[in-house]
Parts: C-alpha cells; structure tokens; sequence
C-alpha cells in the first residue's frame, strides 16, 4: 500500500519512524511536505499540487501537521477529504486540539475536570483575573504554542504584567492557569491510537525548571495508568474528535487534571521510555481506515 506521510522533515524521529515502520509492514511510504502543498479545486480535475505539480495521491494519509502550518494542514486534510483520501487526523479535530483554550471548553463540556483557566485579551484583564484565581505563582501560556514555548509562570502581579504584555505582542490573547504545586514538577502523557491507549509515560521536570517537556530536559520513565485516568483519557479523545494524539494529565489534590491534547504527537520521548513500537502502531490504524 502506497502511504502517504505529511510532515514537514523527512529527517526528524518521528517521521522516520513512521517510514521505517510502514517499509517493515511491507508498505511504500513516501514524505510529502505539506508546506509545499496547495489545494486545487477545478471540478474533477481537483487536486493538491506538490511544488506547483499535481500530486500523486497516495492511498492513505499520516499527517504530522507543523503547528507553525497549521492553517494550511487543514485546508490539505479537508482537500483530502474532497478528493476521497483516507487519513487520521479530521481538519475539525486539528483545530480545536491546536487552540488550547478551545480544547480544554470541549474537554471541561464532556465533564472532565481541567485546571482552573481563564481566558484574556489584555494585561488589565489578566490583573483582575489573577487576583481571583487565588495566590500566585500563576502560570501564563499563550493559546497556540508547543515545547514549552509560550509557557511562563509569574510568581507575583509585577511578572504576570510582563509576561502577559510580552505574550499579547505575539497573539491577541493568552491563558492565564492554575499552578498545580502538589504535582512536583511531573506530568503524564498518553499516546492514543484509535481506541487503544498504546504506551503512558510520566515526564518529570529539570531541576529549577517547571514545564514537563523533553525538549525541555525533563526526565521520563513508562507507568501504567489507573482506571479512572483511562478512562479520562478516552472520554478525552472522543471530545476532541482526535484519532491518534497525545493527551497530557497533571496529578492533582482533586485527582488527574487534562492538561492538552496534541493532535500530531512526537515519538522520540514515549518511544525511547516505553520501548513500545508506536510508529507500528500507527501505521497499522492507518491502513485500517482503507
């Protein structure tokens, strides 16, 4: 079967492991850079053009969507969806997993506890909304982001003011959060595939450092999840509407908290702490679909 992998480097971990995972399973798998790509429409002749050609369509499609492109993945997914291509990812789900504020609205909906977050358009906003989220330090993200960038945490009104103001000169609005102190420095990732949880790790802050990221030098070693945070993850999944993704808890005083949900998650970390053949597992669920 010819695969298609959407991602913007052939050379990095988890697009290598995809190709070398679906090449294994006896399938042709080709790398397309969808910042390359453009929707035609022109009746049956509608296409994707791959550097101003049409390109050849593959039989399914793995997007690993950058969040830097993220505008133009989904017009590529809804094209696929147009031109009769299987794929994993819905445009829909990408969307909302990629507007943080958005995603944790949809999760908190479905009933699933989120930390206390709130929305803001100005630093006056943010001042009177830090002054009701109770003591500080507070954590301030911007709504788009990924690796920790865009995440700072404010220990006082004079650090809030910074970095929101700092924050508003990149997108129009920022997220202010709850700091959960109890959990040390550590969170939990799952990595879904379809309606399987295939491998959980818990990621464990640098010294001095308070984001879980590997890009970040935390730490992370495989766990087994308890019952009620897979199901908190599942229920997680069918919110959001995503097939393969990463959902992010954050142990809590009142139990696990979602933190995110990543609609194109990376490999190298889970993988390296699991030993579980993810990009297999992957690439399985995607010839499913045809």
């Amino acid at each position: 079967m010819q695969i298609g992998i959407f991602s913007r480097g052939p050379s990095l971990y988890s697009t290598r492991r995809l190709v070398e995972a679906a090449e294994l399973l006896g399938h042709e798998a080709e790398v397309i850079d969808h910042a390359v790509c453009s929707p035609s429409l022109h009746g049956s002749r509608s296409s994707i053009l791959y550097n101003g050609s049409p390109l050849d369509l593959p039989e399914v499609v793995i997007p690993r969507i950058g969040a830097n492109v993220t505008t133009r993945g989904v017009s590529i997914i809804r094209q696929l969806d147009a031109l009769g291509v299987p794929h994993i990812l819905s445009a829909e789900a990408l969307l909302l997993a990629r507007d943080k504020m958005s995603c944790l609205q949809c999760v908190a909906a479905a009933g699933i506890d989120v930390p206390h977050t709130v929305l803001c358009f100005s630093a006056y906003e943010a001042k009177r909304a830090a002054r009701r989220m109770g003591p500080f330090p507070i954590v301030v993200k911007l709504l788009e982001s990924t690796h920790g960038v865009g995440v700072g945490l404010a220990h006082n009104m004079f650090q809030l003011e910074r970095l929101v103001e700092g924050f508003l000169q990149l997108q129009d609005r920022i997220l202010l959060q709850e700091y959960i102190r109890e959990s040390n420095g550590a969170d939990f990732r799952a990595f879904v595939v379809g309606d399987e949880i295939v491998a959980t790790m818990e990621r464990r802050a640098a010294p001095g450092e308070f984001r879980a990221n590997i890009h970040r030098g935390a730490t992370a070693t495989a766990i087994v999840l308890s019952d009620n945070e897979r199901e908190i993850v599942m229920k997680t999944v069918r919110a959001v509407g995503v097939e393969v993704a990463g959902v992010d808890l954050i142990p809590s005083r009142r139990g696990a908290l979602v933190m995110e949900v990543n609609a194109s998650p990376g490999l190298e970390g889970i993988e390296g702490a699991t030993k579980v053949d993810i990009a297999g597992a992957i690439v399985r669920y995607a010839i499913s679909k045809v």
